[in-house]
């Protein structure tokens, strides 16, 4: 055989085993994947965990929430709730453990796709979107710009593409839309145009409520076919800290629950400002203004699947300013973490938020601290975990396809050391240090862990400095931009079914 058909073959052959490795992998070889199980890190011993619960507990029956619309007085009064002269609703322990018990636990959240479909149980992690930023971060310009419907419907089809974001929860304002209902349908439609991952919105005004379950239903095919998979889920301001339910917010959720959306119910108490500054009484006030919820919820509809969201945030006490990026921050959201699990309720917190304006170095850290100590908690649902800067202000799309990255090297911490009889055997050690050429490079085990055991990424950088200035001294928001580039020109208009997509357009004004 000629030296050119032994190097053709070869070459075939490593060509090949190039191809084979960058083919997909099945879902349960990949070593990441939505889902995997944390737990790991616990800022709060089993002794606090109970005091929390118990302050908790002590805090519904002797403050209580005022503030309720009549119709949650009446829903939570006939369950057990009692009324006080001060308006103010008050929750007997036994009332709360009652609700407790026939609260949805092991939920699903499902996506218009079922393969995106999250099983909230345990430990079990799902990283996503969430907020309400009023700014668009414009990183050419390195400036801030108002947010449009257009920006809202591109972070939704970056998300669906972007494998380590699980689902798309509304992350910032449509400030080119006046009126407030077309807002929010122009919000509802964005989301569910770009992505068939779970999405979250919210509503301004309960009377938006029906014009929202019209759109859902346009797009599920029908009301039964909304009803029996609920591919949207109502993010829920239903209080306003310190302990005071949120009329209209409230409302809305009667209104979502009859509708059969589930919801998260949301309590963002801000320590040191609208929260007391101790952290664990900071997880106390949010455990109990959700505990409240949960006696809402299951008063008014047993088992409604619900998300225990308590949001304890930060203030840098120096300024009052919220610190959405802080060491503190991430202790909170892993504490209440640990308060879900205590509960055995499917729970949600904010994970990777920055105070930076841009995605530079500091956006680097607070997003990786931040989501590491929420996915080791076992957070189910971690929110605002890529995108969002300027502690909540602004959203930036480059910080989506950098934070996909981010999110597979966190939850490749998450998955953690497989140890079992394989992967500990001595057996590979032997063949190469008594039999082989002293080095694992080319080993069959290498080769075979290449793509099960590591995660590479699509945009950071990993070449040597010489690499670096031959291909020309990329600049990584450069390359983010980039990606972001190609996703968005590839990318289908609108994931929502042609015929539906018209009738929605017919019925309302959407503007992108």
């Amino acid at each position: 055989m000629s030296d050119s058909a032994v190097m053709s073959r070869r070459a075939g052959g490593r060509a090949a085993r190039v191809a084979a490795r960058s083919a997909p992998l099945a879902e349960n070889l990949r070593p990441v994947r939505p889902g995997l199980p944390g737990g790991q890190y616990k800022p709060l011993t089993d002794a606090g965990v109970k005091r929390i619960h118990e302050a908790a507990l002590e805090a519904l029956e002797v403050i209580g929430l005022s503030q309720a619309p009549q119709s949650g007085v009446d829903i939570m009064t006939k369950a057990g709730a009692i009324l006080g002269e001060d308006g103010r609703l008050r929750f007997p322990r036994a009332l709360v453990e009652d609700m407790l018990a026939v609260a949805a636990r092991d939920i699903t959240l499902f996506g218009r796709d079922p393969k995106y479909d999250m099983e909230l149980s345990g430990t079990r992690t799902y990283f996503g979107t969430a907020g309400a930023a009023v700014h668009i971060v414009d990183v050419e310009k390195r400036e801030y710009r108002e947010s449009t419907s257009a920006d809202l419907l591109a972070a939704s089809k970056l998300v669906h593409h972007l494998d380590n974001i699980h689902f798309f929860q509304r992350a910032m304002v449509c400030r080119d839309v006046p009126d407030n209902f077309d807002m929010d349908m122009n919000t509802l439609y964005a989301c569910c145009a770009g992505t068939t991952k779970h999405v979250g919105t919210s509503f301004s005004d309960p009377a938006h409520v029906a014009g929202g379950f019209d759109m859902l239903h346009m797009i599920a095919g029908g009301e039964d076919q909304w009803r029996a998979r609920p591919f949207v889920s109502n993010s829920n301001c239903f209080v306003v800290p310190p302990m005071k339910f949120a009329t209209e917010s409230c409302q809305t959720m009667e209104d979502c629950i009859r509708k059969g959306m589930p919801i998260l119910l949301l309590s963002a108490g801000q320590a040191g400002a609208t929260a007391p500054a101790s952290l664990a009484t900071a997880i106390v006030q949010a455990v109990a203004e959700c505990l409240a919820g949960v006696v809402y919820v299951n008063a008014m509809s047993p088992g409604h699947p619900a998300i225990f969201g308590t949001w304890p945030f930060v203030s840098d006490l120096r300024t009052g300013a919220m610190s959405g990026g802080s060491g503190e921050q991430g202790l909170l959201t892993a504490g209440c973490a640990q308060m879900h699990h205590f509960y055995g309720l499917p729970g949600g917190a904010a994970g990777g938020m920055s105070d930076s304006k841009l995605p530079d170095m500091q956006a680097g850290w607070e997003q990786g601290i931040l989501n590491v100590m929420a996915g080791l908690s076992g957070l189910n649902m971690i929110y605002e975990s890529v995108g969002m800067h300027a502690s909540l202000l602004g959203f930036c799309l480059e910080s989506l396809v950098l934070g996909d990255d981010l999110l597979g090297q966190v939850q490749r911490c998450v998955r953690g050391i497989d140890v079992t009889e394989d992967s500990v055997s001595i057996e590979t050690m032997r063949s190469v240090c008594l039999d082989g050429p002293g080095h694992y490079l080319g080993h069959s085990q290498t080769l075979e862990l290449m793509q099960t055991e590591y995660i590479y990424p699509a945009v950071a950088d990993r070449t040597s400095p010489k690499e670096w200035a031959e291909i020309g001294r990329p600049d990584l928001v450069q390359k983010a931009i980039e990606r972001k580039n190609r996703i968005l020109r590839d990318a289908a208009p609108t994931l929502i079914d042609p015929a539906a997509d018209r009738a929605i357009r017919e019925k309302f004004r959407i503007y992108c």
